[in-house]
């Protein structure tokens, strides 16, 4: 697991996106709203020591036929007692996050935003973005949907 400073923005873990500087912008933007927002440090890992969390993603991606293509480069995952909300870094410069509140009629929905520079993927074409202004990553766009389905949190966040 790595920490992520958004005071001294790094590419580790990312190297091997073509946009490696702008999705680290982007994540250190994310990081600086967890600091603040929440008080936690945004710790990263690789999609394999999260696997049950990026197949929980995949499962509400598919309420919109969503498939993602572009290889995963890490994950992150912030959970308290009301919210789970991991987020997913894609190597095309996507981040996708699940913010799913743990109350029966609580907030789910899936975001998706893009690294500085990144055209929509095809598989979100539909999709209508939103332009963000930020000091970190520069100019990100991003769009969302509701969750409708019910999809038990992942075995990993029931242990935490």
């Amino acid at each position: 697991m790595t920490i992520v400073d958004y005071r001294d923005v790094s590419t580790e873990g990312l190297e091997s996106s073509p946009v490696a500087a702008a999705l680290a912008g982007l994540r250190a933007h994310e990081a600086r709203y967890f600091a603040t927002k929440y008080h936690s440090d945004y710790l990263t890992a690789a999609p394999t020591e999260r696997a049950d969390v990026v197949a929980w993603v995949e499962e509400i991606l598919g309420e919109r036929e969503v498939v993602l293509t572009s290889p995963l480069l890490e994950v992150f995952v912030y959970e308290d007692e009301e919210l789970f909300w991991p987020t997913l870094y894609f190597a095309d410069g996507l981040a996708v996050n699940v913010l799913w509140t743990k109350a029966a009629d609580g907030k789910r929905a899936v975001g998706f935003k893009l690294s500085e520079g990144m055209a929509p993927p095809r598989e979100l074409a539909a999709f209508n973005w939103a332009r963000q202004r930020s000091a970190l990553a520069g100019e990100i766009r991003g769009s969302f949907f509701v969750i409708k389905g019910d999809h038990p949190l992942p075995a990993s966040a029931a242990a935490e």
